[in-house]
């Protein structure tokens, strides 16, 4: 299931929508470095280059969850 949450980026207000379980990591990826869900997206965005917010949130997110 999809969930959408809006954030602030350069300025614009954003929605991304992804599953929840992507959600969670990021979450939790946030938590352990000490920063906001919305300072993590944010710093995502900063180094996306031409890549959609939310394929760089699931790479991310998939990157984080490695053992």
């Amino acid at each position: 299931m999809l969930a959408k949450k809006s954030f602030t980026l350069s300025g614009h207000r954003t929605s991304v929508a992804l599953e929840t379980e992507f959600w969670s990591v990021l979450e939790q990826s946030a938590h352990q470095t000490g920063t906001t869900l919305s300072g993590l997206v944010a710093r995502i965005d900063g180094s996306r280059g031409e890549r959609a917010l939310a394929s760089a949130l699931r790479l991310y997110a998939l990157a984080a969850n490695k053992p």
